[in-house]
């Protein structure tokens, strides 16, 4: 079943080293690409979304590299937490409640897994009608990594620009429910 729907993902095909600017861009916004290798060194794959092969290269090569892309782009979308308007936190078959604030401040990082959001950004997700203090912020996201903890989710702070929610390499793996699944306290 992988092929079908891998087959609605593009893989942008870039010339490298002439196109890093626009191999960083699409980097950053998830997109798969081939890097076609013109000279020089090929450079290390910045993810698992990105994969090179040198030119001129077979066709079937190419197309293969490409297929390839696709799966693998499947798979890493397929590894995204949910989130409801209840609440309810869900990644593959585990689950957690979140309280409203939690869950604002957790929607806020689940539009943008993987990307930094920052502190400011937080506050007005978490408190719309106005930022607490900087201490219920900290508190909040304390909480809140103990919370996505169970789910496989990491909370990561970036230094003096915001945090970042990722999927833990472990809740990478499928996770097999045994029927008695219970919510993170």
């Amino acid at each position: 079943m992988a092929p079908y729907f891998a087959a609605a993902v593009d893989v942008a095909l870039l010339r490298w080293p002439v196109e890093a600017d626009r191999r960083d861009d699409l980097a950053a916004s998830g997109v798969p690409r081939l890097l076609l290798v013109e000279e020089g060194d090929a450079p290390t794959p910045a993810d698992c979304l990105e994969d090179w092969v040198r030119v001129p290269a077979v066709e079937e090569e190419v197309q293969a590299r490409v297929a390839a892309m696709r799966v693998r782009a499947c798979l890493h979308q397929a590894i995204r937490p949910e989130l409801d308007e209840f609440g309810m936190l869900r990644l593959g078959g585990r689950w957690t409640s979140l309280p409203p604030v939690e869950a604002r401040l957790t929607g806020a990082l689940v539009e943008r897994i993987g990307a930094v959001v920052s502190r400011d950004a937080l506050a007005r997700a978490g408190w719309p009608g106005g930022a607490p203090g900087r201490n219920a912020l900290d508190v909040h996201v304390l909480r809140m990594r103990r919370r996505v903890a169970s789910l496989g989710l990491v909370i990561r702070t970036v230094r003096s620009r915001g945090y970042v929610l990722e999927v833990s390499p472990d809740a990478q793996r499928p996770h097999v429910s045994n029927g008695s699944e219970t919510a993170a306290s």
